[in-house]
């Protein structure tokens, strides 16, 4: 073996031991995150198996010895907090039609549509996106009142019809990097406009449409202003609002508390493990074309 040969494979050596130090400190940084994250919620899983006696016990116990699992059996025998979650399965289910339907023709006519001002409407909608929500909390809250949607779901899924910004920039971004050459051939066979959109282009848009289906599944399990706001009769409530009442009328009930927060956590849990893949490429898509 030659001295140049040599010296290669100890700076080979040398510079391998140092990418494995460099990952394995990467590692167990990344370690270290994750469990700061996951430890409030294990603390909460854990708390809502335990005895009110584990629950003030000092130092924390967190591995219950006797798990009392009938905390879980109590709260859907309770017929309010079933009502919550059903509310709230009907709220997520049209919230989501909605957003897709509304997005997806919003998203199509941004994308494909020559009309005067588009570039303009585009600009002013993502602008939106920085206004906060509570800023329009007020205006909102008159203009349904003068529409008699007070304390009906209205208010908080019509919007969704009219397109929200960021869902319509996701789509408008992957819309164009789909090919017009595909629906200019359909047209030339005789399709038009709206069945080239129903046809060739939703089908194509598939991997976007399920994106967005996914971040609006997660916003409207989740939401809480827009109910807290508008809705007044408790029958109507979300599992958001439905928590919190439990928090007023079992204060001291920890662990029906925290059982109720695991409950309402658990479908978005299941969600990001099934389709994490997909909230990576949701970033992905919204560069692929400007």
């Amino acid at each position: 073996m030659s001295g140049y040969q040599a010296e290669e494979k100890t700076y080979r050596g040398v510079n391998g031991a140092a990418d494995r130090a460099r990952k394995g400190g990467s590692y167990a940084l990344l370690l270290v995150g994750a469990a700061t994250f996951l430890l409030p919620f294990a603390w909460m899983l854990s708390t809502s198996l335990k005895t009110p006696d584990e629950i003030y016990a000092y130092p924390i116990k967190w591995i219950p010895k006797h798990p009392q699992w009938h905390t879980y059996a109590d709260l859907f025998a309770d017929g309010s907090f079933l009502r919550y979650i059903l509310n709230t399965i009907l709220i997520t289910v049209l919230g989501v039609t909605f957003s897709l339907v509304g997005s997806s023709f919003a998203a199509y006519a941004f994308a494909r549509l020559r009309f005067p001002g588009r570039d303009a409407m585009f600009f002013v909608m993502l602008a939106t996106i920085m206004v906060p929500a509570w800023a329009t909390v007020i205006p909102s809250y008159v203009m349904f009142g003068l529409l008699g949607w007070l304390d009906t779901y209205l208010p908080i899924l019509v919007p969704a019809l009219f397109a929200t910004p960021f869902n319509t920039f996701l789509l408008r971004q992957f819309f164009l990097s789909i090919p017009r050459e595909l629906e200019d051939a359909a047209k030339v066979d005789g399709a038009g406009t709206l069945r080239c959109f129903v046809t060739i282009v939703l089908p194509l848009a598939k991997p976007a449409l399920i994106i967005v289906a996914l971040f609006a599944f997660l916003f409207y399990w989740n939401e809480f202003l827009g109910p807290l706001i508008y809705l007044s009769s408790q029958d109507k409530f979300p599992i958001s609002l439905g928590i919190m009442n439990f928090a007023g009328e079992k204060s001291q009930d920890f662990a029906s508390m925290m059982a109720a927060a695991t409950v309402a956590m658990a479908p978005c849990v299941v969600l990001f493990f099934i389709a994490q893949r997909w909230f990576v490429q949701g970033v992905v898509i919204t560069g692929v074309k400007g």
